[in-house]
């Protein structure tokens, strides 16, 4: 368990994640409205050259970043919108991902399991307003982690 105390601590957890993210790597950031799911992700892209604040991909459900605007191409994905599992194949995010980094926020929409070699993220909210942090580390990320 990882604590953080607040939003720049949130935020700075995903630059140091910058750091040791690779083109094919899925990173999946599940827990309640709030937890700071999107402020890592915005820490890893600010870390990897993001001029300015990256949107939330709530509505656009796929929100791409590639050289110049950042050193390693992200799909940062936010499935909270998805009804059905299905509709994740639909999406291509598979066909996509080898060259750059996959960011999924809400990955429980995809099913049990979509994701098995994931770095799996969860945030919970504390009563004092920190966020714990918990990691299912898979064998591609040993040698990476913690951060």
């Amino acid at each position: 368990m990882i604590r953080l105390a607040d939003a720049d601590e949130t935020a700075a957890f995903g630059a140091r994640m910058a750091g040791r993210v690779r083109a094919g790597d899925v990173v999946t950031l599940a827990g309640p409205l709030g937890a700071g799911k999107t402020s890592i992700a915005r820490g890893l892209l600010a870390a990897l050259g993001l001029a300015g604040e990256a949107p939330s991909p709530s509505f656009a459900i796929v929100q791409p970043y590639a050289p110049p605007e950042v050193d390693l191409p992200v799909l940062h994905v936010d499935l909270y919108r998805l009804d059905d599992p299905d509709e994740v194949e639909e999406l291509g995010l598979e066909d996509q991902r080898a060259d750059g980094v996959l960011l999924v926020e809400w990955p429980e929409r995809a099913g049990s399991g979509y994701w098995p070699n994931a770095l799996a993220l969860t945030l919970a909210m504390m009563p004092d307003g920190a966020r714990c942090l918990t990691a299912t580390v898979p064998a591609a990320w040993t040698d990476r982690w913690p951060i």
